[in-house]
């Protein structure tokens, strides 16, 4: 082995061997190189933006919903359950006003109230001077009724101003009641009315209860009759005949003397032989003096001013704004008490004036 001589330290270092010389092993081969390492896919963010825009707008107009229900709310406080718009009908006189108040669906206590804030409204508003009671319905509750009838043979005591009653569609039982409180009724050609009379219902469960669920219901009362009828017991003829005493010929009774009262063409004993139940179209409800006029609501117009002694009228009718706090109060509601409140109405005995063809 050859020696060098470090200049720097002065000592002799091994020389390195040729790797080429005999003997010796030549060294290994370099290693390879590394492949680098592959990049990454780039991610997409396409679907990420996407849904996001889609998020944010959804937001943003869930909040302009949110705003505009409480700006328009905003205009519908302060006037109380007595606040009322007046959507205009026709054109006119505003000093000479016809008020339009609709009278639809089943007659009940919430009907009957909303009735009497809108002749109240009527009474109180010296440029109306005449009212149409524009009916459809197929009659409802005998007390709500009764206060409807009244309230109009009050409005015209009163106040002096005409009523007239213009039927569309179905008007009958009560809504022949309610309308003959009225000076004149205008019925529309296709109308069906008529249906003078009163019906009692209430349904019998005892099979369901002992037959079906195994329960046998027990009443305690202080008499006999305390409990007539019952829905835990089938209805006997007594009962039958007891109901009609004390319930359907009073209010029966009462139904044909105000239509006779109302309808001064006929006397009480041609309203007795019409109040059989039987439903009347227009044309039939004129020939038997059951109505004054077949038209259109033109027509109830023409009426009203004629009665009134006006001309050029501006017909208008009651509306309910839009009001945040009925939404509010609707959704307040569970749905257990909506149940329990229909099944109570559902069993609960009624004595009705309405027109229900499908009630056997």
């Amino acid at each position: 082995m050859d020696f060098e001589e470090n200049q720097d330290t002065g000592q002799f270092q091994p020389q390195q061997e040729n790797s080429c010389e005999p003997g010796f092993a030549s060294p290994p081969p370099p290693a390879p190189p590394v492949p680098a390492a592959a990049a990454p896919p780039k991610k997409r963010y396409g679907w990420k933006i996407f849904w996001g825009v889609v998020i944010t707008m959804s937001i943003l107009a869930n909040l302009f919903m949110v705003v505009m229900l409480i700006v328009v709310a905003s205009f519908s406080v302060g006037g109380g359950s007595n606040l009322f718009n007046e959507g205009v009908i026709a054109k006119g006189s505003s000093s000479n006003k016809i008020a339009v108040i609709r009278l639809e669906g089943i007659i009940n206590e919430d009907m009957s109230r909303e009735i009497h804030k809108q002749i109240d409204l009527a009474a109180k508003d010296k440029s109306v001077k005449a009212v149409i009671l524009r009916t459809i319905t197929p009659g409802g509750g005998v007390g709500a009724s009764d206060r409807i009838h009244h309230k109009i043979s009050e409005f015209r005591a009163k106040t002096k101003k005409p009523v007239v009653a213009f039927m569309q569609t179905v008007a009958a039982s009560g809504g022949y009641y309610t309308s003959v409180a009225c000076d004149k009724i205008v019925a529309e050609p296709t109308v069906i009315t008529g249906s003078i009379g009163v019906m009692f219902n209430h349904f019998v469960i005892k099979g369901l209860f002992e037959e079906k669920l195994g329960i046998v219901p027990v009443m305690i009362k202080s008499g006999p009759k305390k409990n007539w009828p019952s829905p835990f017991n089938e209805t006997t003829e007594e009962e039958r005949e007891y109901l009609m005493t004390k319930l359907i010929t009073p209010a029966y009774e009462r139904f044909i003397s105000l239509v006779a009262d109302g309808r001064s063409e006929l006397d009480l004993a041609e309203v007795r032989i019409l109040a059989d139940g039987s439903i009347y179209g227009a044309p039939e409800a004129l020939e038997k003096k059951l109505i004054d006029k077949v038209g259109y609501l033109a027509s109830a117009i023409a009426e009203a001013e004629s009665l009134a002694g006006i001309k050029n009228a501006k017909v208008i009718e009651y509306e309910r704004p839009f009001r945040l706090s009925s939404i509010l109060s609707s959704q307040s509601k569970s749905i257990l008490n909506m149940d329990s409140e229909t099944l109570r109405e559902m069993s609960a005995p009624q004595l009705l004036y309405l027109w229900d063809a499908g009630w056997k």
